[in-house]
């Protein structure tokens, strides 16, 4: 036999109209249109903060049974879920506190700007969302309430975070990323039941000693902040199964000795040079590892104690070679090792894939086993031969330079093949390109510049290099060049003589760690395709507004936050076909785009 219905236990106002029964709600099919329906509620009726109290027109005397079952004020159920989501509320009355039954409090988009004090009252609370409103803090008490589980605070206006949000020890979920927090408060190790905690995107520089003895964390998002190092003993959190700390300035990473259930570790774009030697010994269980865009320089033999690792990504590094031991990694289905300036492997296998470069690693580990005497004579035989090759080659080329060595000028000492050389004059003569790519420089000489501007160089690539800077006698090219190629160095700063490069078509930076380029590249009128992905820009450099020839814009995986589509920005640009922004901190795209 079913029982009366009941008084519905959720509220929520959509607009001025408000459902007081679950018959009168809409439907998604009666839903209408955004621009039809009435204006977004700005203040809360009275008659919400009052509807736990009984309503005096019911009948209450034995005469009146007559009224329906629903209607009966002993049928019906106090209010335990408000849900006052996506209006334009700007504050909440005092008579919040009337509602005292509340458990749920659903607040997300709407204009608070402060929050009663009173909401303290409501003890029985246990989920609160506040996102998207623009809050700056929380009433002192708020903290005390005794069985608050849930609270979401992000896409506020926070600087800071109360110290008193250590007393909210029932806490399990906390969540105050996109804010403008510079730090946490001591204290917030007291928070020992929270789970998941998200700070991303924020300012925070550095993390209180005591965040670690939040023992029950699982899930701990820093990723977008100013964090340049991370406590000793993360160990501590031994419930941790995922990590985020993309996009900080870590320069190193703790050993991570007791955090043997940690599963994801996502720690691209920082300033990593190495791995710690303990850190593949300490992670068992670990599946995803994400270092791109780092310094790393080599992977240790130890890798392959990651036995469970699924994927793993060292892109942008600067990497030469991999670990055979890599190819016992048998869970290992996706390997990103693109932007390394790897040599102990052909590039034709490179460009196969994961399945391929792991076969490879497997194969000559295997051989290397068998074989491993033989190997060593081997290899003895192979460096006379190269040696007595490379002496070879050089007097020959010597011999056609004649005493000034300009045909063909050979790469500094430090590469990994002393035979390799630039190419000489007659190559450049013939293809108009100083192609110089995979060859571990970190500097040029002049002399290989020159010769390029005497043949009158139009392309120009050192793509996958070691550079640190564009090298000064480019400039010998500023009449004659049309394309450069400077992608998958370490370049931070580009010079201002590349203003100068008149015939200048093409200009690609990707994978360099740059984070401006130089207002008078605005006089660049023949530009027309730039490709700035993957830098260290959190703005599109105003120079490029000028270059109003542009075309193709290419500035995925950056740091952008804002768009300028004004006339004086992208609107300037009206050439433009291609604009790519993916992977970026857009918060918001101009509807003009």
């Amino acid at each position: 036999m079913c029982g009366p219905a009941h008084r519905r236990l959720f509220y929520h106002i959509r607009e001025y109209q408000m459902a007081s029964s679950t018959s009168e709600q809409e439907t998604e099919d009666e839903i209408e249109p955004k621009s039809q329906r009435e204006p977004l509620a700005i203040e809360l009726p009275d008659k919400v903060y009052q509807i736990n109290q009984t309503d005096k027109d019911l009948p209450t005397s034995l005469e009146q049974l007559t009224v329906r079952e629903e209607e009966a004020w002993w049928n019906q159920m106090p209010l335990t879920n408000l849900d006052l989501s996506s209006n334009a509320l700007t504050h909440l009355s005092p008579k919040i506190e009337n509602l005292e039954t509340l458990t749920t409090l659903t607040l997300h988009d709407n204009l608070l700007t402060s929050l009663p004090r009173s909401i303290c009252r409501l003890e029985k609370l246990v989920r609160v969302n506040l996102s998207r409103n623009k809050l700056r803090e929380l009433p002192v008490d708020f903290y005390s309430l005794p069985e608050l589980r849930y609270l979401n605070i992000s896409y506020n206006e926070f600087e800071e975070l109360h110290p008193a949000v250590s007393d909210l020890h029932m806490l399990e979920y906390l969540d105050a990323s996109h804010n403008s927090l510079t730090g946490l408060p001591n204290g917030i190790g007291f928070l020992v039941r929270v789970s998941e905690l998200l700070l991303s995107h924020n300012h925070i520089k550095e993390l209180p000693s005591d965040l670690v003895n939040m023992r029950s964390l699982q899930k701990l998002d820093l990723n977008h902040n100013d964090l340049i190092a991370l406590p000793e003993d993360m160990g501590s959190l031994r419930k941790l199964l995922c990590l985020y700390l993309q996009h900080n300035d870590i320069t190193q990473l703790p050993t991570f000795e007791g955090c043997q259930n940690l599963q994801e570790l996502y720690v691209a774009n920082n300033l990593v040079g190495k791995l710690p030697e303990s850190f593949c010994s300490n992670l068992p269980h670990l599946k995803i590892l994400d270092l791109r865009d780092n310094k790393i320089t080599k992977i240790p033999d130890e890798i392959s104690l990651l036995k469970n690792l699924i994927r793993l990504d060292l892109t942008n590094n600067s990497i030469s070679s991999l670990p055979l031991s890599l190819g016992s990694l048998a869970h290992l289905v996706s390997l990103q090792i693109d932007g390394n300036p790897i040599k102990s492997i052909r590039r034709d296998i490179l460009q196969c894939g994961t399945n391929r470069i792991l076969r490879t690693l497997r194969e000559r580990a295997r051989a290397s086993g068998e074989n491993q005497q033989h190997h060593n004579q081997g290899d003895s035989l192979s460096l006379n031969s190269a040696t007595l090759s490379s002496t070879t080659f050089v007097q020959n080329n010597s011999d056609k330079m004649g005493a000034d060595g300009l045909n063909s000028p050979r790469r500094p000492a430090g590469g990994c093949d002393e035979d390799t050389t630039f190419p000489d004059k007659y190559k450049m003569r013939n293809t108009h390109t100083l192609n110089v790519t995979m060859q571990y420089l970190s500097t040029v000489p002049d002399e290989v510049f020159q010769t390029a501007a005497e043949e009158h160089v139009s392309c120009v690539d050192f793509s996958k290099n070691r550079l640190e800077k564009l090298p000064d006698a480019l400039h010998l090219l500023k009449g004659s060049a049309s394309e450069l190629v400077f992608s998958n160095n370490q370049i931070t700063k580009v010079p201002t003589f590349l203003s100068q490069f008149t015939r200048l078509t093409l200009l690609n930076l990707s994978c360099n760690q740059l984070t401006d380029l130089p207002k008078e590249m605005g006089v660049l009128n023949t530009l027309r395709e730039l490709n700035i992905c993957n830098n260290r820009f959190d703005h599109l450099p105003t120079c490029l507004y000028h270059t109003q020839n542009l075309e193709i814009l290419l500035a995925s995986d950056n740091r952008i936050k804002h768009i300028d589509a004004t006339p004086e920005g992208l609107g300037a640009l009206k050439r433009l076909t291609i604009l790519d922004l993916r992977n970026n901190n857009i918060e918001q795209v101009p509807p003009v785009l």
